[in-house]
C-alpha cells in the first residue's frame, strides 16, 4: 500500500510540473505576441531587455535562446541603437555563462566591450571586462586571460571610482590567484573587497568575501582561522537568510573539521548544509552533501553508513542526470568496497566512474564543436546586418539622386535630350560595375568557407584524437583569424597590415597543423607603408596554401616559404617562393592518389583577379608562375609573382 501511495505522490508531481511548463510557456509565447504590436523604437529595445531578464529561467531550463534578447540584438542594429546592443550582448553572455556555454559567453561579452569602446563608456566597459573576465576564469586553461580583463577592469574603475566594479575586480583575482594555489596573494586582495563591500554596505559582497579568505586559510592550512572566517561568513548569511551561502559555509565547515580529524563537527555542519540545501531548487546541492557526508563516514571506517549516503547521491543524480556527481559519487563507492576488500565490487564501480568519464568528455568535446559553430555564426549573421544596412543607405541615396535627376530634366527641358542621354550612358556603366563587385563578393563567399571548412575539420581531428593542449592552441588561434576573416571580407579593399596579420595567423596554423615541417618569412620593402597600402582581402593566402599542401609538406627535410611585397607607383607584386618539390612532382603525386580536381581556392582567386582587371580596366593584374630548377634540370621549388593595382588611403 505504501508503494502505491508513493508512486502517487510522483504521479501528481508530474502532472504538476507539466502544467507550471505549459502556463510558463503560455506567459512567454503571449509575451512575444505583445511584443509585436510595439512601435520599433528604444523603448521597446529595452523592454525586450527587461522581459529576456525577467523570464531567462525559462529559456535557461530548456537550454533555448533567449528569444528576447536575440529580438532586442536584432532591433538594435536596425535602430543603431548603442545602449541597447551593449545590454542584449552583457545579458546574453550572462546567460550563455549560466548554461556553461563559456566559449560563448566570452564571445558575446567581446563585442559588449567593443561596442563600450567605441561609445567611450567607461563604466559600461568596465562591466565588459570583468563580465569577460569571469567567463575566461569559468574555464579552467584560460587563468592568465581572465587575470588580464580583470586588471583592465581594476585599472579603469579606479581611474572612474566605480566601487561596485572594482570590487568585482579584485574578487575575481583573488579567485584567480586561489586557483593557482597563491594563498597569500589571494587574501591580500579578498581583504581589499571586504573593506570595499563594508564601505558600500553590501552584506552578499561582504559574505561572499570573507568565505574566501578562508578558503584561502584553508589552503594554507592554517584551520582554525579557516573556521573563524567561514563562521563570520556564516553569521552574515544567516541574517541574509540566503540559502545557497548557507550552504556553502556549512559544507565549508564540514570540510575543515574533517581535515582537522574532529568527525563529530564534520558530521554536524554537513548534515545541516543538507537540511538547508532543501530549501535550493537547484538538485546538485543536496547530491553533494549526500557524498561528502557518505566519505566522511568512510574516514571513520563505518563503510556500510557511507554506502547508504554513496547510494543516495547516485540516485538523485541519476534522477537529474549529474554526470560529474556520478562520476566521483561511482569512485567513491569503489574505494569504500576496496577499503572493505570487497575488489570485485569495488572494480565494477570504478568502471561504472570510468563510463561516465568518458561521456563528459565526449559532451565536453561535443560542447567546444558547438560553440565554436555558434560563434561563426553569430559573427556571420552579424555582418549580413551590417551590409543589409550598407546596402538600404545605398537605396536611398540612389533614390535621393534619381529624384534630383528628375527634378533637374523638368528645370531645363532645353537640356532633356542631352542630359537623358549622359544618363543611360552613366546608370549602365554603374550597373555593370555593380554587377562586377556583386559577382566579385560572390567570389570572395566560396574561398572563405573553403578555408574555414580545412580549418574546422583540423581542429575536429585534434579533438577526437584527444590532444587537448594542442586542440585548444588551434582552436584559439583559429577563432581569431575567423573573426578577423569576417570582419575583412566585408570590404573590397583592406589595409596590407590586416591582411599580413590575417596571413601570418594563417601560416602559424598550418605550421601547428603539418606539424611544423617548414618555416616562412615574410619580407616587406622599406619604402612600403603597410597602413596606406590597400589591397583585394584574402587574395595571397591561396597561393600561399598551395605552396604548403603541393609543394613544402612532400618534401623531405624543412621546407621555407619566403613571401616578398614591394610596391611601384599603384601597382603592388607579392611573390611567394618556396623550396617543396615542384609542380611536376605534385601533378605525379596527385595522379598516383586518383586526384584529378583543382584546389578552389586558386580557382576563385583567378575568377577574383580576371574582376579586379575588368573593374580597373587594367591589364596590371595578372599571376605569374615559374618552376625554379638548377642547373641539371632538377626541381628547387615553385615562385608564383602575384600582381595587383592597389588603393591608398590617403
Amino acid at each position: 500500500m505504501f508503494k502505491g501511495y508513493f508512486y502517487l505522490f510522483f504521479l501528481l508531481l508530474f502532472i504538476k510540473g507539466n502544467i507550471t511548463l505549459a502556463q510558463d510557456s503560455v506567459i512567454v509565447y503571449r509575451t512575444l505576441d505583445s511584443a509585436r504590436t510595439l512601435p520599433g523604437d528604444t523603448s521597446k529595445v529595452d523592454w525586450l531587455i527587461d522581459k529576456g531578464k525577467s523570464l531567462g529561467r525559462y529559456f535557461d531550463k530548456r537550454g533555448m535562446e533567449n528569444l528576447f534578447f536575440q529580438e532586442a540584438i536584432t532591433l538594435s542594429q536596425r535602430i543603431k541603437y548603442t545602449r541597447g546592443i551593449f545590454n542584449a550582448y552583457i545579458e546574453t553572455g550572462i546567460s550563455k555563462r549560466n548554461k556553461s556555454e563559456y566559449l560563448l559567453a566570452a564571445d558575446y561579452h567581446q563585442k559588449a566591450v567593443k561596442y563600450a569602446e567605441e561609445a567611450k563608456n567607461d563604466l559600461w566597459l568596465c562591466n565588459a571586462l570583468n563580465n569577460t573576465g569571469v567567463d575566461y576564469r569559468r574555464m579552467d586553461d584560460q587563468l592568465e586571460k581572465a587575470f588580464d580583463y580583470h586588471f583592465r577592469a581594476l585599472q579603469l574603475a579606479e581611474k572612474i571610482n566605480d566601487v561596485r566594479n572594482i570590487c568585482i575586480a579584485i574578487n575575481s583575482i583573488g579567485n584567480i590567484k586561489l586557483s593557482t594555489d597563491k594563498y597569500a596573494e589571494a587574501i591580500s586582495h579578498f581583504e581589499k573587497a571586504l573593506e570595499l563591500e563594508k564601505q558600500s554596505k553590501n552584506s552578499l559582497g561582504v559574505a561572499i568575501n570573507l568565505g574566501n579568505i578562508g578558503y584561502a586559510y584553508q589552503g594554507l592550512g592554517r584551520l582554525d582561522l579557516a573556521i573563524e572566517y567561514y563562521k563570520k561568513s556564516l553569521a552574515v548569511n544567516q541574517q541574509l537568510n540566503n540559502s545557497i551561502g548557507l550552504a556553502i559555509c556549512y559544507n565549508a565547515l564540514g570540510s575543515a573539521y574533517k581535515e582537522k580529524k574532529d568527525y563529530a563537527r564534520a558530521h554536524e555542519y554537513l548534515n545541516k548544509a543538507l537540511e538547508v540545501n532543501g530549501n535550493v531548487d537547484d538538485k546538485v546541492h543536496i547530491a553533494e552533501s549526500y557524498l561528502n557526508i557518505g566519505k566522511l563516514w568512510s574516514l571513520q571506517g563505518k563503510y556500510d553508513e557511507a554506502h547508504k549516503y554513496f547510494m543516495q547521491c547516485i540516485d538523485l543524480c541519476q534522477t537529474w542526470r549529474f554526470k560529474y556527481l556520478l562520476m566521483e559519487a561511482y569512485k567513491a563507492v569503489a574505494d569504500n568496497y576496496k577499503a572493505k576488500g570487497d575488489f570485485k565490487r569495488s572494480m565494477e564501480a570504478m568502471e561504472k566512474s570510468l563510463v561516465y568519464k568518458d561521456s563528459l568528455l565526449r559532451e565536453q568535446s561535443s560542447l567546444a564543436w558547438a560553440q565554436t559553430q555558434a560563434v561563426y555564426e553569430v559573427d556571420r549573421k552579424d555582418n549580413q546586418i551590417k551590409l543589409l544596412e550598407h546596402d538600404k543607405q545605398i537605396s536611398e541615396l540612389r533614390t535621393k539622386r534619381n529624384v534630383v535627376y528628375t527634378l533637374s530634366m523638368a528645370g531645363f527641358v532645353l537640356m532633356l535630350a542631352i542630359g537623358g542621354f549622359f544618363y543611360i550612358r552613366h546608370r549602365n556603366l554603374e550597373t555593370n560595375k555593380q554587377t562586377l563587385q556583386l559577382e566579385l563578393r560572390s567570389l570572395r563567399a566560396q574561398m572563405n568557407p573553403h578555408f574555414i571548412f580545412n580549418s574546422l575539420s583540423s581542429i575536429h581531428r585534434f579533438i577526437w584524437s584527444n590532444n587537448q593542449e594542442e586542440a585548444s592552441d588551434y582552436l584559439t588561434k583559429f577563432s581569431r583569424l575567423m573573426r578577423m576573416i569576417l570582419d575583412n571580407t566585408q570590404y573590397t579593399f583592406i589595409s596590407l597590415n590586416k591582411e599580413l596579420e590575417s596571413l601570418r595567423l594563417y601560416l602559424d596554423l598550418e605550421k601547428l597543423r603539418c606539424n611544423d615541417v617548414f618555416d616562412y618569412q615574410i619580407t616587406v620593402a622599406e619604402d612600403v607603408n603597410e597602413e596606406e597600402v590597400m589591397i583585394p582581402p584574402m587574395i595571397i593566402q591561396p597561393y600561399v596554401e598551395n605552396a604548403i599542401w603541393h609543394g613544402l609538406v612532400h618534401k623531405s627535410g624543412k621546407g621555407l616559404l619566403e613571401i616578398a611585397i614591394s610596391v611601384k607607383g599603384r601597382t603592388l607584386t607579392c611573390t611567394v617562393t618556396d623550396n617543396g618539390i615542384g609542380r611536376k612532382k605534385a601533378i605525379e603525386i596527385k595522379e598516383k592518389k586518383g586526384q584529378t580536381h583543382r584546389s578552389m581556392g586558386m580557382k576563385v582567386t583567378e575568377g577574383r583577379i580576371d574582376l579586379i582587371r575588368k573593374i580597373n580596366n587594367t591589364k596590371e593584374a595578372d599571376v605569374n608562375i615559374t618552376d625554379l630548377e638548377d642547373e641539371t634540370g632538377k626541381a628547387l621549388g615553385t615562385q608564383v609573382k602575384l600582381i595587383l593595382p592597389v588603393e591608398f588611403i590617403f
